[in-house]
């Protein structure tokens, strides 16, 4: 008898639309697998999933929908690794990490750094380089999860000067890249840059992942070049806080299973995205560790936003 709350609501569940808020613009990977991911759980739910794009201030403002929402898993947020990042970004965010429950990490695609072809030949090259003359490197935007790794690189790491070089975007930044009008690039692999590493019209230098990836595998990792450095970017999704166990476990268990479909693999992997499975504790462990882990390295560099 008490356990019938609990299923009644779980069978119930869902009784009506589903919403995906994004905190970023349309055409973003966290925009192209929450686009996967709601047609997919539309179809195992059978009720319909409308993605709501709603970008500003890094994130935060969809992060602040969601948190406010109604906990009943209808309003789901997809959220990149800013979520965390924003931690210890932003003194002033209107939410905190708290006011979210963790229904899956889906899929995380490594950090890179990229050279033109006419560029230094490896990271020991750059690196010679830029003690003789300082570099300038991109990302999409100061305070991202590139700019951030990359400062901690150079600052902490390497101990070499380098310019930061701001981007409204990824595809300016590649394009930057490919015409060399900067020294280096950063962003996650999957912002762009696979298809022109393969290609070879841009040379892979550094890969900040536990091991090398198979999209890319003659780019050696950080660690491999006597740097500790791995950093990943992330697509999760997140419930507002105090959403019943059953509906999350529900969401849960609709997650893990879209993300071994053979057309979503073959969608994402070849861009360098990697499958993250795990239960509800397992991905709100590896929320909280990452919040430390990116606090670290934003404390580190000295950025705050208030």
């Amino acid at each position: 008898m008490l356990c019938t709350p609990q299923m009644a609501r779980a069978q119930q569940f869902p009784s009506k639309t589903i919403t995906i808020v994004v905190g970023f613009a349309p055409g973003g990977f966290i925009d192209t697998i929450s686009r996967l991911v709601g047609q997919k759980l539309s179809e195992r739910l059978g009720q319909p999933v409308v993605v709501e794009n709603r970008a500003g201030a890094g994130g935060n403002l969809a992060h602040r929908i969601v948190a406010a929402a109604p906990p009943d898993g209808h309003t789901i947020l997809a959220a990149t690794t800013s979520i965390v990042i924003n931690e210890s970004l932003y003194k002033n965010r209107g939410y905190t990490a708290a006011d979210f429950t963790t229904l899956a990490i889906s899929a995380s695609t490594a950090e890179i750094i990229v050279a033109h072809p006419n560029g230094p030949k490896s990271l020991k090259e750059m690196l010679e380089g830029a003690k003789a003359k300082p570099i300038n490197y991109g990302t999409a935007g100061a305070g991202s999860a590139s700019y951030i790794v990359t400062e901690y690189f150079f600052r902490n790491l390497a101990r070499v000067p380098a310019q930061h070089v701001p981007f409204q975007g990824g595809g300016p930044l590649v394009n930057a890249a490919l015409a060399h009008h900067i020294d280096l690039a950063a962003a996650a692999m999957a912002g762009g840059f696979v298809p022109h590493v393969q290609a070879g019209s841009l040379r892979g230098l550094a890969i900040a992942s536990e091991k090398r990836m198979a999209v890319v595998g003659d780019v050696p990792t950080y660690t491999e070049l006597g740097f500790p450095l791995t950093a990943t970017s992330w697509a999760g999704f997140f419930a507002p806080a105090k959403t019943p166990p059953d509906v999350v476990a529900k969401l849960n268990a609709a997650m893990n299973d879209i993300m071994k479909e053979p057309d979503v693999l073959g969608r994402l992997t070849p861009i360098g995205f990697e499958p993250i499975y795990g239960s509800p504790p397992q991905a709100d462990a590896m929320f909280k560790s990452e919040i430390e882990k990116w606090r670290q390295m934003v404390e580190a560099i000295g950025l705050r936003i208030d």
